[in-house]
């Protein structure tokens, strides 16, 4: 393979989509988000076995039940990695396999948005394996927890790394939000992942969202989709509202507007510049 370069007009007319994290509290709607996306074209991965409130939704759907099927899954979705030696997972000998056992990646042309719910259970099940590696033992043969913590961290990175590559296609990933306090009463909140891979995930996405059920002085209580980093109840976020953008510091729950708007301050900005040329 020869290495190309990809002129300016060519990577601008390519699409590219939108990798959100969505995390929100117990109970808030964040499975019920899949109704704002295209079924048709939306693809859900259900991790949780608990999707009765989108049970009317008429979308096509998986249900990974190991760690292997999930790895499976994110090669066939996005291909592999060239970097890869072939006993890695996401290398090119396992993406070879994936398409034995799953058939032609083409039939995943039809999916633009990949819905994962939840990456909370996505990371069980991750650290479920990884207890159960040689990793996780000493020469002994007792349990290393550090070494089962390390796989679990590797994995679950690389996983969502894996699911980031799928360099056309939204994937929307979803988990849950929990409210901590410390020593001192303060609180903050936290994403339920275990370790590490809390703090590194919201670095590999384009976009972090907190729904939460926003509650004002005056008038009834609404849902919102909260992405300014710099809100005034701490949520998780990951966008800056002060910056040229189309995003308001607060968002109606619905992810195809959100991506909309998204692409849509992508174009602008790209013919901001062609024009400031």
């Amino acid at each position: 393979m020869v290495l190309q370069i990809i002129g300016a007009d060519q990577r601008m007319a390519e699409r590219s989509g939108v990798k959100a994290l969505v995390v929100g509290r117990y109970g808030v709607g964040k499975t019920s988000l899949l109704r704002t996306l295209d079924p048709n074209s939306t693809l859900f991965i259900d991790l949780e076995a608990g999707a009765r409130s989108v049970s009317d939704v008429p979308v096509d759907e998986v249900r990974p039940a190991s760690w292997q099927e999930c790895r499976d899954l994110a090669c066939w979705f996005a291909g592999p990695d060239l970097n890869l030696d072939d006993k890695a997972p996401y290398s090119q000998k396992h993406f070879d396999y994936v398409c034995e056992q799953f058939g032609d990646p083409a039939a995943l042309e039809k999916y633009e948005t990949l819905f994962v719910d939840s990456l909370t259970a996505a990371s069980r099940m991750c650290f479920t394996w990884a207890e159960r590696q040689d990793e996780a033992f000493n020469a002994k043969g007792q349990k290393d927890t550090r070494g089962a913590f390390g796989l679990y961290g590797r994995e679950l990175i690389a996983w969502c790394n894996r699911l980031q590559h799928a360099r056309t296609r939204n994937v929307v990933m979803v988990a849950l939000l929990d409210e901590k306090e410390d020593d001192f009463g303060r609180k903050s909140w936290v994403m339920q992942v275990q370790g590490g891979p809390a703090r590194a995930i919201p670095g590999l996405v384009d976009v972090v969202v907190t729904m939460a059920l926003i509650e004002p002085e005056e008038g009834e209580p609404f849902r919102a989709l909260v992405t300014d980093v710099a809100n005034q109840w701490g949520y998780p976020a990951k966008y800056r509202t002060d910056r040229p953008g189309c995003l308001d510091a607060l968002e109606a729950p619905d992810l195809g507007a959100l991506f909309a708007k998204l692409n849509g301050a992508g174009s602008s900005a790209k013919t901001h510049t062609r024009a400031a040329a």
